[in-house]
């Protein structure tokens, strides 16, 4: 059993053949995946493939290239589609300052209203952080009741080690499986086998031989395999034990899988 805890298999992308790539996904064994919004309209696409498939949930929330639209009145509609058995998690939201499109404070403001929302609804968040580390990790001081798991984890093992002692989890994508990334495996290597998960980010950051592709769930293995390899276990145990740690973080029964 293998657990795609962050996709977006609701792009554009897929919309060609969007039922192959599910009847692969579930031929390779992951029978567990998590589809996460960006914006209030990708949130209802998540919500609206999740009923449609038994093994699939869905994330809402604003991503911070949407962070301009997070107001209350955005709240509100989050709030209410909360309610639908499907969602499980607020996100994809955080900063992002690779390319600052959206000014840091209005960033900042909407991962703050986003994180009061998962306090007050008691759901687990899915942050995108990149070249933010500092300001993520100060905003986070002020939200000690909120945990869930740093997607796409870039960050350096020094900084995992303050995430994993507050009780987050740290994603990681097909980037392990690339000759140069040196920080990530060297988080992968140090931290406990119970906080990883395995994701695609799919259709984006597929594995090794497929770097370049557009990626897809039915790839995980290749993650589970790699992090097999660092930490001496079989492809199958790590893929089990991620997907352990998914179904608990998002509070998903074992018998609600494909």
């Amino acid at each position: 059993m293998y657990f795609d805890s962050h996709a977006h298999l609701n792009d554009r992308r897929f919309d060609g053949d969007r039922e192959a790539v599910l009847a692969k996904m579930a031929e390779n064994q992951v029978t567990g995946m998590m589809n996460v919004g960006c914006c209030l309209e990708s949130s209802l696409q998540c919500i609206a493939l999740a009923e449609a498939h038994p093994g699939i949930w869905a994330a809402i929330g604003s991503h911070p290239d949407h962070a301009d639209q997070v107001d209350e009145a955005l709240l509100d509609q989050y709030r209410a589609l909360s309610v639908h058995p499907k969602v499980k998690a607020i996100g994809e939201i955080g900063l992002d300052y690779h390319y600052e499109d959206i000014p840091r404070e209005i960033q900042k403001c909407a991962f703050r209203m986003q994180l009061a929302l998962a306090r007050e609804l008691d759901l687990p968040v899915i942050v995108h952080e990149r070249e933010a580390h500092g300001d993520a990790l100060e905003i986070l001081k002020d939200f000690p009741e909120v945990t869930g798991v740093f997607h796409c984890y870039s960050g350096s093992w020094e900084m995992a080690q303050i995430l994993l002692k507050a009780g987050w989890y740290l994603g990681f994508t097909g980037v392990i499986t690339f000759k140069n990334a040196r920080r990530a495996l060297e988080v992968v290597e140090n931290a406990p086998l119970h906080r990883l998960l395995i994701e695609t980010d799919c259709p984006y950051m597929a594995p090794e031989p497929h770097r370049g592709q557009r990626n897809d769930p039915s790839l995980v293995p290749l993650m589970a395999e790699k992090i097999a390899r660092i930490k001496g276990i079989s492809p199958e145990e790590a893929g089990k034990i991620t997907a352990d740690n998914a179904c608990r973080l998002f509070r998903i029964s074992a018998t609600e899988t494909i």
